[in-house]
């Protein structure tokens, strides 16, 4: 069954969000409602407490979606905006969609992975990603983060190659799918985030994976402002 995080964070990024705010002299995040904690996610530095808190967190993809946050009432606006588009991704077989902050990170269980030492999309996992394409062209006001990553097979320098190879093999095939390029960033990180222990076949095969971080693009936040009134 699909793993669903309503409009919260995962407990993992909370805790990891609270290590980034104190490292930068803010106030800690024990006191504070939701509502607060996202006034504080989007005045915090974007980018660089994002990059912090996934390094934390271990995982970059959420770290991204954090840093892109603006918090407040226009963040409520934007994450109300990402439920319905996370519902649809959700009903894409094997996709595995977690709705976090103003974003939405999505996986696949089987389809968006990759065969030993390959880049290339096998036909399941094409079909899966086609699906994901026509659902991003409904909602093109967003960008698209697609991270890269392997297994622990092979040298840490190659390793960190064929993961970015992966990631621009999706962002190759999302730009067939008509959607727009100016919308895709890529990432990649080798074997330095697996999401499960390299300790047996299955589980490296999981590792051979790509994800996904859907985050507002600057029409949807000033959409969302005007919305809220600011």
């Amino acid at each position: 069954m699909n793993q669903r995080i309503g409009n919260k964070l995962t407990q993992t990024a909370w805790a990891a969000l609270s290590v980034a705010l104190l490292s930068a002299g803010s106030i800690g995040c024990k006191s504070m409602n939701k509502t607060q904690k996202g006034v504080v996610i989007g005045s915090a530095g974007g980018a660089v407490l994002g990059a912090g808190v996934g390094k934390a967190a271990g995982n970059t993809a959420v770290g991204a979606i954090i840093g892109a946050a603006v918090g407040g009432v226009t963040g409520g606006i934007i994450g109300r905006k990402m439920d319905k588009q996370a519902e649809e991704i959700d009903n894409i077989p094997g996709a595995e969609v977690k709705r976090v902050g103003e974003g939405i990170n999505v996986t696949f269980d089987s389809g968006v992975l990759f065969g030993f030492d390959q880049s290339n999309l096998s036909s399941t996992a094409s079909g899966r990603i086609a699906e994901l394409a026509g659902i991003l062209k409904k909602y093109p006001d967003t960008y698209i983060l697609i991270e890269g990553h392997t297994d622990d097979q092979g040298s840490h320098s190659y390793n960190d190659r064929l993961s970015k190879r992966r990631a621009q093999s999706v962002a190759a095939f999302l730009t067939q799918q008509s959607i727009a390029g100016n919308r895709i960033r890529t990432a990649w990180y080798g074997e330095d985030q697996p999401k499960f222990d390299n300790t047996s076949d299955e589980n490296k095969a999981k590792n051979r994976r790509v994800e996904f971080a859907i985050y507002a693009n600057e029409k949807m936040v000033e959409s969302a402002k005007k919305e809220a009134g600011n």
